[in-house]
């Protein structure tokens, strides 16, 4: 089997030797070339053509994120962020994957050599994931497709939708997600009205990142968009996600949900994890429960969305063409737990077409 080739870009020389021995010492990869610089590395991607590359956002002459629009741009590949586990690290960073990066790794700020080789195994994880998955053209900025959380770009209106009523507080949305999330999310929640149903998320992100993930989500969107916070209440036209590395469940207090942000042992290897929460919705929910299964690897949340189909709730899982990579969304599919696949597009219209006909069912039998 031919082995994944690999372009390490970054400015350190012992980054790059780490990164280099990392990847070489996998039977299924290997490191063909090491740049200390965008312009170095665009030679060797041009005369070595390979499968993935790693990227540091923070380097002289040309920083990651102009590279990383000029390379989805003009020959869109694999990428994977190598970034600094700061607050400037993570808004950079969530920039990278606006702009087409499958997927980022965030290296410690002290320690790098010890922290480096700690995160070896989700390193090549994230290669050999970013090897399969669907990379697309970026779209020039100012063209109609482009969408955008940077404050310098234009940013998607999406059109104005009715209210949905009253009797759509019954319901709750879950959304689980990983490799390609962010986007993903991002695009259900821009086209969602601001009296939505309240929306509960698992994202898998590490510590440190879903704060500004959340933070830009809230500037784009017409709902509420914020890190979930344990005990407090799920309100319609708010949106609450995992903070990274906690557990997020929704229960019940008296006649109101709440948010249970909780530590404890990685499940399906994640910490948060879609199976935690979506067990909670098909629990605590039941038939008001609506679960959407969006791009990522593995199979995380597929066992428990079933629970929620059975326990009555209506399920959508992302198609394959779409996805990033179409992993949880097909063993969701293969589980028997989703009733609808649709094109990412269509998946905030179809949600909103579904509450409408119930809002007016549960309307009609008052």
């Amino acid at each position: 089997m031919a082995k994944t080739r690999v372009v390490v870009v970054d400015d350190s020389a012992l980054v790059r030797s780490l990164l280099g021995e990392i990847i070489n010492r996998q039977p299924d990869m290997e490191c063909i070339g090491a740049a200390s610089d965008p312009f170095v590395a665009r030679e060797m991607i041009r005369n070595l053509n390979p499968d993935v590359i790693t990227l540091d956002v923070e380097m002289p002459r040309m920083d990651g994120i102009d590279f990383l629009s000029k390379l989805m741009r003009l020959r869109p590949m694999p990428v994977v962020m190598v970034s600094t586990l700061t607050e400037r690290g993570a808004d950079v960073t969530l920039r990278a994957l606006e702009l087409g990066a499958v997927d980022f790794v965030a290296k410690p700020k002290i320690g790098v050599a010890d922290g480096l080789r700690l995160l070896a195994q989700d390193i090549t994880d994230k290669v050999r994931v970013a090897a399969k998955a669907r990379v697309h053209k970026l779209v020039t900025p100012g063209a109609p497709a482009a969408t955008s959380m940077s404050s310098t770009q234009p940013v998607r209106i999406a059109p104005p939708v009715a209210n949905l009523g009253r009797l759509s507080t019954e319901k709750i949305i879950f959304i689980g997600a990983s490799t390609g999330g962010t986007e993903a999310t991002k695009e259900v929640l821009i086209n969602l009205p601001p009296d939505s149903p309240a929306v509960v998320i698992t994202q898998h992100m590490p510590p440190g990142f879903t704060k500004s993930y959340a933070t830009r989500l809230d500037g784009l969107c017409r709902i509420r968009v914020a890190e979930a916070q344990d005990g407090e209440r799920i309100l319609p036209g708010h949106a609450y996600i995992a903070p990274g590395g906690m557990h997020l469940s929704v229960e019940r207090s008296g006649a109101n949900y709440i948010a249970r942000v909780q530590d404890g042992e990685p499940v399906n290897r994640h910490k948060p994890s879609v199976e935690v929460l979506f067990k909670s919705a098909a629990r605590v929910v039941g038939p008001n429960a609506i679960g959407i299964m969006l791009t990522g690897m593995g199979a995380d949340g597929a066992k428990a969305m079933r629970e929620m189909h059975d326990a009555g709730a209506y399920n959508m899982a992302q198609d394959e063409a779409s996805c990033v990579v179409f992993g949880m969304p097909r063993e969701a599919i293969n589980a028997g737990a989703v009733q609808e696949v649709l094109p990412l597009k269509q998946i905030a219209p179809q949600l909103i077409e579904y509450l409408r006909r119930t809002v007016g069912a549960s309307i009609n039998r008052v």
